[in-house]
């Protein structure tokens, strides 16, 4: 059996974040991955509407950590834990393994939730994972090279408000636009609560309504599904009136739910979940009444912090802080909210920065564009990024269609010749 100092399960920005900080003091770290990409997350709607080619946003971990020569990278996916033993056991390519450990740091992030509808998850799209952007991204394709008859190909319906609901609402609204300027569109906008973005409130939730609903988005605020069949969503708005939408396309960002692991965590830990699955960890990060396993990220709640990549981050680093003796044991974590960000559409982003900063359109969007650059790991994403954005904000380009490769078009955008959805190359799925 193999035996490590500190494992750390899960290659998102939390997991990355600790090996990270574990290799400031040199402490032989094992980092078992899933994927063998490091998966920039926020980007994946990017992906999925061909502004990015996957591998911009997705680099090789052992790439990531190359230099840090105490960690280890291995591709496996988690099975079981014996918290009092110590000891991890993983599935690889060749089988079953175990690794006893002296800590244990979780940061497996979370899936899609769907309020209690299982059965939704086979007849909408998510953007959880690389794969989830890049079956999206050849449905849409093939969407948008249906015949001009076809409405419910030509109907698109995001499910939450939320950043990334608002994001990949917008960029299909743009493909329309910029795109595929032929195609008859529409897109609606589908939030419960009454304003798009709710966590941000106010003049930027505003904003984000009147610049999507002038592009040609339909907002429907205070409305919830009840019904998704195949080909068409079912919504009950404020009045309590029913309406129904044909559509082929349902894209879902409206919950989220642990992954499975962390009922795994949590059965060996014996530390409560809440109703989303999500750990009930303690103040400090670490698990139940264990002192040695920390959980971290999407697949935790505390204090209410929102599920978002800077949180993982620093919680990570405050694990690992512990962990290598630069933090005292048992040291309550505080977020350092440096505040949240989503893009709109071309040139339009909203901004919720620190000290009441709230920042709106162009000078939103150069603000959302630096910190997602300084954000993205290594010289070649940045730049490729960098080179992706010019071609599809200032042209009318799409780098990332290039590599589904199922579509020829015109100068007017009009689509002469398309492939299915299988013709997508399956690049390789992902897990924070």
């Amino acid at each position: 059996m193999r035996t490590t100092h500190t494992v750390v399960i899960g290659s998102g920005f939390g997991g990355l974040a600790a090996a990270k900080q574990l290799a400031k003091s040199k402490v032989p770290t094992v980092l078992i991955s899933a994927t063998d990409e490091h998966l920039f997350q926020p980007l994946l709607y990017q992906v999925a509407t061909g502004v990015l080619p996957a591998e911009e946003i997705a680099p090789p971990i052992a790439g990531v950590l190359a230099s840090k020569e105490t960690v280890d990278v291995v591709r496996g996916r988690v099975t079981g834990l014996d918290a009092d033993a110590k000891v991890l056991t993983y599935r690889t390519d060749d089988g079953e393994e175990q690794i006893r450990y002296e800590y244990l740091i979780v940061a497996a992030g979370a899936s899609q939730g769907y309020f209690g509808h299982d059965e939704w998850a086979e007849r909408t799209f998510a953007l959880k994972t690389l794969d989830d952007a890049t079956r999206l991204r050849a449905h849409l394709l093939d969407c948008f090279a249906a015949p001009v008859d076809d409405s419910a190909a030509h109907t698109f319906v995001v499910v939450g408000g939320g950043a990334t609901g608002v994001e990949i609402a917008g960029q299909i609204r743009e493909l329309r636009t910029r795109y595929f300027t032929d195609a008859p569109t529409a897109v609606y906008l589908v939030e419960g609560a009454g304003d798009l973005l709710p966590v941000y409130g106010g003049r930027l939730s505003d904003f984000a309504r009147t610049t999507l609903e002038d592009a040609g988005v339909q907002v429907l605020t205070d409305s919830f599904v009840t019904g998704i069949d195949d080909g068409a969503v079912t919504l009950r708005g404020a009045d309590g009136d029913e309406r129904t939408i044909a559509t082929k396309t349902v894209v879902w960002s409206a919950g989220v739910q642990a992954t499975p692991l962390a009922e795994v965590v949590a059965e060996a830990t014996k530390c409560d979940t809440d109703r989303a699955g999500r750990l009930l960890i303690n103040p400090d990060l670490t698990v139940g009444a264990r002192a040695d396993v920390f959980a971290i990220g999407d697949m935790t709640s505390l204090n209410g912090y929102p599920g978002q990549s800077p949180v993982a981050m620093q919680e990570g680093r405050h694990a690992a802080d512990m962990i290598r003796g630069k933090t005292v044991t048992g040291t309550p974590f505080r977020y350092l909210d440096k505040g949240s960000m989503a893009v709109v559409n071309r040139n339009n982003a909203v901004v919720d920065a620190p000290f009441g900063v709230k920042l709106t359109g162009f000078l939103g969007w150069l603000t959302w564009l630096g910190v997602h650059l300084f954000y993205l790991v290594g010289f070649r994403n940045r730049f490729g990024a960098v080179w992706s954005w010019f071609r599809a904000f200032v042209g009318s380009a799409r780098p990332g269609f290039a590599e589904a490769e199922p579509v020829t078009k015109g100068r007017t955008g009009d689509v002469t010749a398309v492939g299915s959805a299988a013709d997508d190359r399956e690049l390789v799925g992902s897990s924070r």
